[in-house]
């Protein structure tokens, strides 16, 4: 336990220590028109392009299982409603 907090104690020490420049890239210290903060825009892009084709499909699979539920319960309907004819005659 000792051992961990004189780690982090000697971290947070260095990054205090640590000049301006070294602790920011590109894009946070202020040059937003470098390649590296063009780059991680795509980068962003492509991840959040990836994050929707995933859950578009997930959500297409669903609709997909809601449909298919509706035609065959659909195709069920006539069979249920003589079943309460078919019960009234027995009970008679």
């Amino acid at each position: 336990m000792k051992a961990i907090r004189q780690c982090a104690l000697l971290a947070a020490l260095a990054m205090a220590t640590a000049p301006q420049p070294v602790l920011a890239c590109a894009t946070c210290f202020g040059k937003s028109d470098s390649d590296l903060a063009k780059a991680m825009n795509w980068g962003i892009l492509s991840l959040l392009a990836v994050v929707v084709f995933v859950l578009g499909g997930i959500a297409a699979f669903f609709i997909y299982l809601a449909r298919r539920a509706a035609m065959t319960a659909g195709a069920a309907t006539p069979a249920a409603e003589a079943l309460p004819e078919t019960s009234e005659r027995i009970q008679r």
